[in-house]
């Protein structure tokens, strides 16, 4: 082993000499570092908000064309279904029937026990499945999604609204901040959309989502402990403490085993119908319809057996009739105004997180694009009618639409075959659910839940990136242990920390030579690499800019006196050049050419000299409109650091 060792260092030894040689025998040939033409002020800011906000390049497809192909592809743009209807045909429409009739089965019985999460009457979750699906179908650009409520955008709704309002004590008053935070729900995401910053929700980071969605997922089910056991008083809380408080205080009085048998019963079912359907993909409608197959049991069992008289809790009377109009309910002044905005604001951007989320899921498995900032516009739209006509916020549904692919849709036409059969249930079913027990819904809501805790993606999360692993826990265990609101506030601001870390503490690195090449590596990724006598190399993985440059700074003084420590001790030769190979820095701003003339003085009192490497086209001409390289020499900036370390290397001493 140790003679391994020494012919290992031997061998490095005798490639630096050879190199050292090699470079001391040949006149190089140096690239110099282009300097690009001036733009005027006009285009470069052009060019900017061109990259910010029309990244796509949206009006593409108008180019070129006449006035009135304008206008039909104007019209297609704001109504996908225009482009997409024209070649609808019989088979594509067999497909639609089939998923939209798949989906309804699962929807109706969903929106009822959501509603309750809004702590809304029923009929508000059916009506939130009539009108936004169909407003969707006409300007919404994925084929896969199926709208309406969703169980985290229920619950938020709901906790957020009695924050401000009791809903059994003020039901009116309730109901019309639940139409105003819609209302205003869909005003974010148009707006959003129509100023094409869509890029905002990005900042919530995926593992940040899966924790919220994970903790809200447990809140949910915890929540469901109230009809599933017959619990008459329960804890207006959602705490995993408060909850599990309440169940067990209630424990010798209000638990009702009527109420038990059928939930648990049901239950098995249901999660026996999902495994089935997991199992075998071909059986994907056996988990769609069990949750209708056991409203319409239960309901049975109910009316024939009189349990209602025994203590098991129904729906009662469900209002019959499509969507009557709210818009003189949403509150345009007063008190409740701002209460409504600011719940409509935080509602609306999780409804579109999760939508654009499971769009962009479902049109990769297609492979066909989704237009981000359309679908913004499209649920924002379809929100604010929802408005209008007594639906809550509604949003993609990830198990819906999950159901809705595997069934074979071919177009958002399947939302249209949904509304109407959710609007036939509104004409002629509902006094049918007068007798549901709400032992039911809570076990088709926590079978629909226990989908949202994905453990396998926070396990990959903890393999990848210990930082993003602590924003998953910390969104999970705020809104389990404290509140929904609480929750996605750590989510959001783990989210800006992990974002304001990277941009103010970015990574540098010491390069050396991969053996027999001409090729500059990070010397901890090769540890073959071998460092060039007299010169160090530092990379810098980052813009520099006011929040990073001084960090910058002070690191690449930290590595200069790490080396020359650790070759002093070595006996090997004292640095005099520093390379700082720039090829990551993609953009530099006033406070980081300070920070590099700083730099540059404090190299000059050790008798380094600053070299710098590969600049880009808009570095360099930020280091020019300074006279930088007036200050270090305009030989000492190279095209690679490759020609740096040879123009280095023929200038020191022949002693290094």
């Amino acid at each position: 082993m140790a003679n391994s060792n020494a012919d290992a260092e031997e061998k490095k030894e005798m490639d630096i000499r050879s190199f050292s040689s090699s470079q001391h025998n040949q006149t190089p040939y140096i690239h110099k570092v282009g300097v690009p033409p001036k733009q005027g002020i006009f285009k470069e800011f052009k060019t900017t908000v061109k990259e910010t906000f029309f990244a796509d390049d949206p009006l593409r497809p108008f180019k070129d064309q006449t006035r009135s192909r304008k206008v039909v592809l104007g019209l297609q743009a704001i109504f996908p279904i225009l482009d997409w209807g024209r070649s609808y045909n019989l088979r594509k429409f067999r497909g639609d029937l089939i998923s939209g009739l798949t989906i309804a089965s699962l929807c109706i019985p969903q929106d009822i026990g959501y509603s309750k999460l809004a702590n809304l009457a029923p009929q508000y979750g059916l009506y939130s499945s009539f009108v936004p699906p169909l407003v969707y179908a006409f300007m919404g650009s994925s084929r896969d999604i199926a709208i309406g409520p969703v169980a985290v955008v229920s619950l938020l709704l709901g906790t957020l609204l009695r924050n401000e309002i009791d809903p059994s004590k003020h039901p009116d008053e309730y109901l019309r901040l639940a139409f105003t935070a819609t209302f205003f729900a869909g005003i974010t995401q148009a707006t959003l959309g129509i100023l094409r910053l869509g890029f905002l929700i990005d900042f919530l980071s995926h593992a940040a989502v899966v924790g919220f969605m994970g903790g809200a997922a447990i809140t949910i089910a915890l929540q469901q402990l109230k009809g599933f056991l017959g619990i008459k008083k329960f804890t207006k809380k959602t705490d995993i403490i408060s909850v599990m408080k309440s169940v067990f205080h209630s424990v010798e009085h209000e638990w009702n085993w009527q109420t038990i048998l059928i939930g648990a019963t049901f239950l098995t079912f249901l999660l026996f119908a999902k495994y089935i359907g997991k199992k075998n993909k071909k059986l994907f409608w056996v988990p769609a319809i069990a949750p209708l197959i056991s409203v319409i049991l239960s309901t049975f069992f109910v009316y024939i057996t009189h349990a209602d008289r025994r203590g098991v809790a129904i729906v009662g009377p469900i209002e019959k009739g499509i969507n009557p109009p709210s818009v003189d309910k949403i509150y345009f002044s007063g008190d409740y105004l701002i209460k409504g905005i600011r719940t409509g604001i935080v509602a609306g951007v999780i409804a579109l997180t999760e939508a654009v989320a499971i769009g962009r899921t479902f049109a990769s498995m297609k492979d066909y694009q989704l237009d981000g900032n359309k679908e913004m516009v499209a649920l924002g739209t379809m929100n604010i009618v929802g408005s209008m006509t007594s639906c809550y916020v509604a949003t993609g549904s990830f198990s819906r639409s999950a159901v809705n692919y595997m069934a074979g849709c071919q177009t958002a036409f399947s939302n249209i075959v949904m509304s109407v059969v959710v609007f036939l249930t509104l004409e002629f079913i509902t006094p049918l659910f007068k007798f549901t027990p709400n032992a039911i819904l809570a076990a088709i809501i926590i079978s629909a839940v226990l989908g949202l805790i994905d453990y396998e993606a926070a396990i990959l999360i903890w393999k990848i990136d210990k930082f993003d692993f602590v924003a998953c826990i910390g969104a999970f265990f705020g809104v389990v242990f404290a509140s929904v609101e609480i929750g996605l506030l750590i989510a959001v601001t783990i989210s800006f920390a992990k974002i304001l870390l990277q941009v103010t503490r970015p990574r540098t690195a010491t390069l050396g030579r991969i053996p027999r090449t001409n090729v500059y590596r990070n010397t901890q990724q090769y540890p073959e690499a071998t460092k060039v006598p007299g010169v160090l190399i530092v990379r810098v993985d980052s813009a520099i800019y006011f929040s990073n440059s001084n960090y910058i700074k002070e690191r690449i003084l930290r590595w200069l006196m790490d080396e020359e420590e650790q070759r002093k001790a070595a006996s090997d030769p004292k640095i005099q050049f520093l390379i700082v190979e720039m090829s990551p820095v993609t953009d530099i701003d006033t406070s980081g050419i300070h920070a590099l003339e700083e730099l540059h003085r404090s190299l000059k009192k050790r008798n380094v000299q600053l070299v710098l490497s590969n600049p880009g086209r808009v570095v360099i001409d930020k280091l020019h409109a300074s006279k930088f390289p007036d200050q270090i020499g305009e030989d000492k900036i190279f095209l690679t650091v490759a020609d740096a370390v040879l123009t280095c290397s023929l200038k020191l001493p022949e002693e290094v």
